[in-house]
């Protein structure tokens, strides 16, 4: 018996043999004190944020150099270098991550999920592995009176007539005991049967016999209200204490036993006979023995309302679920049949798990969704080996005996309403209505975050490469970055940091999330290759955008100042379609793209701030210009099938990972000592 067992009926006396971190209950918690694994997003961003600063940095010399080749002045050359340097830093990237996460953790916990650890939603998107505990996490922990079998072996729903007489017998045999309260039923069997037996008004019982497990029945003595009848011995227990007693026993009797208990029900069988005794006190402790055998009762800890459809949920999603139980092969089988798992479901047992070598582990749990008589330590083996097999594995368990694998698990999934304290400690989520098909939501918005963490990124850091390559371009046209640190800044402002919280915070019922999400778990390829096409393909059409409103300014009557204005307007306005394009069907999205779009127009035409920003107001032929560069860049991914424009994305493509190479060089010659400044 381990620690944080609960005693439901009878008496006993035990003796302690082990205590602290030597119970299982300290074993589990000592566990469940592992180290959580590291989440994914940071250092993808990170990675990132390493990449873009050379770039950035590369961005700001050019434009030095160019501004210098072209005999703008030092002081000059040197303030438009630094000022694309700094204001093409993508700021907002740090906090990117964090708002995604903490709106997806606040939708959640109006679901009915507790997100205590934000940044575990970043796992919750990769998860293609859920692991269950069976007992009270699938089904309900409690047992219901489910199939009867007659005498002739005749298996029959509870409701039905036949069933009537059998069920009343084995609620005669569940004695109650008295207590403060009055008198009570003393076991969770014999409250399954009397939940469904029909009201027997004629029986009263004389004496009554528990049930304890060395004896292996329950048994109770009463008149049935025939008084020609006499007194009758009703008894309800195992079959093979009960049918050995039985006279005129039906040969198919243990058969149709084994049936039942190989579909994972818990089977009792039901038999009677005449009093012999004088006395009930002496019927009931005579053996037992010519028993007429009436049929047997099956009862089953039944899966939860909500299970079978969440399992269900979860295949279609590309999430594949195993559970772990404590149950026998075959019961753990029956009872994974009934919950959904397909019929060539494997089964191995914790034992054979800790016999064989990791490598045996790992491909012995290929293709197993049911782990049977499995221990707690037996259950973090079970995580680890998934997770050595490069699956991302997500625990839900409610008591104690699970802490340890919730703990190890990528994704720990407690419940509040039925778990216990322990379990609810290592969880990373707690579900507070004890509904496990909020998990299911829970997994979309895990997904969601990464489509929508991928999305901002690709606003901030695209933006800024298509700020850097126009301010380059500019400075090849006009001798000194078109823009000035001010006006760089306020594109910032307008166009990467609200717009791309916008994104980030956006619900995952917007479809343009929802589809992604409904393809399977995410990877980190999520901010891999895809990310780079988007940010490339963001920052050549925002430079675009800027490059064409610069040039008509340019080339229609007006000052630099005006022409620089355009520009402003076309690099902000290239940005925004862009962002619109991605998410047009997110209020939010509209609300900021349109909300900095008149904020933008404001300040160019408010005489005063205008000035203060380097630009002036427009005229109707300046807007009409950059409003024909702003749908320029709207028709850029259209251009894009163009072999023209093939060819200038893998040109500038080249050009990219030129200057990496050449940047990569540098740093190693400055390591290696060749380039290192004399002292």
């Amino acid at each position: 018996m381990f620690e944080g067992t609960t005693v439901v009926a009878g008496r006993a006396t035990a003796l302690v043999v082990d205590t602290g971190d030597q119970t299982e209950a300290g074993r589990a918690v000592t566990l469940a004190a592992r180290t959580p694994p590291p989440a994914g997003v940071q250092a993808r961003l990170q990675e990132l944020t390493r990449k873009a600063l050379p770039v950035t940095f590369t961005g700001g010399a050019a434009v030095t150099g160019l501004s210098l080749l072209r005999g703008s002045p030092v002081r000059r050359a040197v303030s438009g270098g630094v000022a694309v340097a700094v204001a093409a830093v993508p700021e907002g990237l740090p906090l990117v991550a964090t708002v995604a996460q903490m709106a997806a953790a606040r939708r959640l916990s109006r679901r009915g999920v507790l997100v205590r650890t934000p940044r575990t939603l970043e796992a919750l998107g990769r998860v293609d592995t859920v692991c269950f505990d069976k007992t009270g996490t699938l089904t309900e922990n409690k047992l219901r009176l489910v199939r009867v079998a007659t005498s002739d072996g005749t298996v029959l729903a509870t409701d039905t007539d036949q069933a009537e007489p059998i069920v009343r017998l084995a609620a005669r045999a569940c004695p109650q005991e008295e207590t403060g309260q009055g008198r009570r039923v003393a076991h969770a069997t014999d409250e399954a049967v009397l939940d469904v037996a029909p009201p027997d008004q004629g029986w009263t019982p004389t004496g009554e016999l528990p049930f304890e497990t060395r004896r292996g029945y329950a048994a109770a003595v009463g008149r049935d209200g025939d008084p020609d009848f006499g007194e009758l011995l009703v008894v309800k227990g195992a079959p093979e204490t009960i049918l050995p007693a039985c006279r005129d026993l039906p040969a198919h009797a243990t058969d149709t036993a084994h049936e039942l208990a190989a579909q994972g029900l818990r089977v009792l069988a039901v038999a009677r006979r005449p009093c012999r005794a004088d006395d009930a006190e002496s019927e009931l402790d005579a053996p037992l023995a010519d028993l007429e055998f009436s049929g047997f009762v099956a009862l089953a800890d039944v899966p939860r309302d909500t299970s079978h459809a969440l399992l269900a949920e979860l295949r279609r999603s590309g999430i594949l679920p195993v559970m772990l139980t404590g149950d026998h092969p075959e019961t753990a089988r029956a009872i994974a049949l009934q919950l959904g798992w397909p019929e060539e479901t494997e089964v191995v047992t914790g034992d054979e798990l800790v016999a064989m070598e990791r490598g045996e582990r790992v491909r012995a749990l290929h293709g197993a969704g049911v782990v049977a008589r499995v221990a707690p330590e037996q259950k973090l083996h079970v995580v680890e080996a998934l997770q050595q097999a490069g699956r991302v594995v997500a625990m839900a368990g409610d008591g104690a005996n699970d802490a340890a694998a919730i703990r190890a698990a990528d994704v720990g999934v407690g419940i509040e309403s039925r778990g216990s304290a322990a379990a609810r400690n290592a969880a990373d989520l707690v579900l507070t209505t004890g509904d496990l098909s909020v998990l299911v939501d829970a997994v979309v918005e895990g997904r969601a975050l990464w489509r929508s963490v991928a999305d901002a990124v690709s606003i901030l850091i695209g933006g800024n490469a298509g700020e850097v390559g126009f301010s380059v371009l500019g400075t090849l046209l006009a001798g000194a970055s078109p823009l000035s640190t001010r006006q760089l800044l306020l594109v910032n402002l307008l166009t990467d940091m609200f717009p791309a919280m916008a994104v980030a915070v956006t619900p995952s019922d917007d479809p343009s999330t929802a589809e992604h999400a409904a393809t399977g778990p995410m990877g980190l390829n999520v901010l891999g290759a895809p990310l780079l096409r988007s940010i490339r393909r963001r920052g050549i059409t925002t430079c675009l955008g800027a490059v064409t409103a610069y040039l008509i300014g340019r080339l229609t009557p007006g000052t630099e100042r005006r022409s620089t204005t355009m520009a402003l307007c076309g690099v902000v306005g290239a940005q925004l379609v862009q962002t619109l394009s991605g998410r047009r069907h997110s209020p939010l999205v509209w609300v900021t793209a349109l909300g900095s779009a008149a904020v933008l127009a404001a300040l160019v035409q408010t005489p005063g701030v205008s000035h203060f920003f380097g630009c002036t107001p427009l005229g109707p032929v300046a807007w009409a210009g950059v409003a024909a560069a702003i749908a320029l860049s709207a028709l850029a991914p259209r251009l894009e099938r163009l072999q023209a424009v093939h060819s200038l994305y893998d040109g500038a493509a080249r050009l990219a990972l030129s200057l990496n190479d050449l940047i990569g060089q540098a740093r190693q010659l400055l390591r290696s000592g060749v380039a290192a400044p004399v002292a």
